[in-house]
C-alpha cells in the first residue's frame, strides 16, 4: 500500500473558467437550445395567422397573403431563436462553493477522494477518463462526473512534488 498523496487549495476565477471549459461543450446549455427550438415554431406560426388575417382585411390578394405572412413568420421565428439563445449564454462561471471553500484533492490506492467543506466525494479510478497536464494546471476527466483541475498555484514552488501527484494520477488511471 502506498502513501496517499494530499494536495489542497483555493480555486480562482481562472481556474474555474479553465474547469467549466473542461467541462461544457459550448457557451449555451441544452436546455435552452431545446426551447429556442421548441418556442421559434409557435411564434413563427403565430405570427402568420396574425399577420395572414391582417393581409386579408387589407384586401391583399390571396398570393400576397401568403407569401407577406410567410415572410413574416419566417423572420420571426429566426429572430425569436436567436434573441432567446443569446439571452441564454451562460455568463457566470463557479457554483455554490467551488471558490470559497478550500478543496483538498488525496489520491489513494483505491480512489481519488475530494473534499470541499462538509462534502467528500470518492472516484473510483477506474472511472479516470484521462489525466492531462498542461503549463498551468493538471486536469482530470472523470467518467460520470464533472472534471478536476489541480492548479500548479497549490504546490507553490515545488516542483517535485507536482511531478509525484502528476505521476501517480497518470499510474493510476486506467486510460
Amino acid at each position: 500500500m502506498t502513501k496517499p498523496l494530499r494536495i489542497s487549495g483555493l480555486l480562482r476565477e481562472k481556474d474555474v473558467r479553465r474547469l467549466t471549459r473542461l467541462t461544457r461543450g459550448g457557451s449555451v446549455g441544452p436546455t435552452a437550445v431545446y426551447y429556442a427550438g421548441v418556442t421559434a415554431p409557435v411564434i413563427s406560426a403565430s405570427m402568420s395567422v396574425m399577420v395572414r388575417e391582417a393581409m386579408r382585411m387589407a384586401g391583399l390578394s390571396e398570393y400576397w397573403q401568403w407569401f407577406i405572412a410567410a415572410l413574416v413568420a419566417a423572420f420571426a421565428g429566426i429572430s425569436w431563436y436567436l434573441i432567446f439563445i443569446r439571452w441564454s449564454y451562460r455568463h457566470k462561471f463557479g457554483r455554490g462553493t467551488e471558490m470559497t471553500l478550500e478543496t483538498a484533492i488525496s489520491l489513494d490506492d483505491a480512489a481519488i477522494l475530494v473534499k470541499r467543506g462538509g462534502i467528500e466525494t470518492r472516484i473510483d479510478w477506474a472511472c479516470v477518463e484521462a489525466v492531462r497536464t498542461s503549463r498551468s494546471h493538471v486536469s482530470v476527466l472523470i467518467n460520470g462526473a464533472d472534471a478536476l483541475i489541480i492548479p500548479d498555484a497549490w504546490f507553490g514552488k515545488d516542483k517535485a512534488s507536482r511531478a509525484a501527484f502528476t505521476t501517480r494520477l497518470q499510474e493510476k488511471a486506467p486510460n
